[in-house]
């Protein structure tokens, strides 16, 4: 079991906490870490891409010259893809770039990023976070008291509306709560900072 420091919010020692190997302590798949990483930016994309084919291109409702006697070639419009002008041929159209892997994949990707957040050392535990009121300078200098000056994704149990006011002027700073963590992520950042209570919903949910 990994065995980790536990601090407070001014940097300071106050326990130890046993992870459970069945979360943090398994070795990271790469291939499955890969795929959900590409699975999530898939599904950001907006699939909004957009072409006027030959329909929807203005003009051309009647034909430019008739069909028999000139010695040209039959047309029936200008706004044919062979005109100067004429609708897209097999260009984009909308569409959802989104898909689904199993679930059992999912929880595997997640348990190998937070377990490569251990073996790195890049997993702090906090054993709280709160804030009498939203002040983006106390949270700045609870970053700056567990020397973390990367990148850094918090992981609170339960949504907390002053420390998420407090965070989000900081850049590179994000905060979600456990139903939120995904894979993206915890692997864009570079310090994954959870308080007590998020390990322990993690490694039930997880686990």
């Amino acid at each position: 079991m990994p065995k980790l420091t536990v601090f407070n919010q001014k940097g300071a020692e106050v326990g130890n906490v046993e992870l459970a190997d069945a979360v943090f302590g398994i070795e990271p798949n790469e291939h499955v870490l890969y795929q959900a990483i590409v699975m999530q930016q898939a599904s950001q994309r907006q699939g909004t891409h957009a072409v006027k084919n030959r329909s929807a291109v203005r003009g051309g409702g009647r034909k430019p010259w008739r069909q028999k006697g000139t010695g040209r070639a039959r047309q029936g419009s200008i706004r044919s893809p062979q005109w100067v002008g004429g609708g897209t041929v097999f260009g984009p159209t909308p569409r959802s770039y989104s898909y689904k892997l199993p679930k059992k994949v999912r929880r595997l990707a997640i348990r190998s990023a937070l377990s490569g957040k251990v073996s790195d050392k890049d997993l702090i535990v906090l054993d709280s976070l709160s804030f009498e009121a939203p002040k983006t300078k106390e949270f700045v200098s609870v970053l700056k008291n567990l020397s973390v000056s990367e990148k850094a994704l918090i992981v609170t149990n339960d949504y907390d509306e002053t420390v998420a006011l407090s965070s989000r002027n900081i850049p590179d700073v994000k905060v979600l709560t456990v139903p939120e963590v995904n894979v993206l992520d915890v692997v864009a950042h570079g310090k994954l900072i959870v308080t007590k209570e998020a390990a322990e919903k993690l490694e039930e949910v997880l686990g």
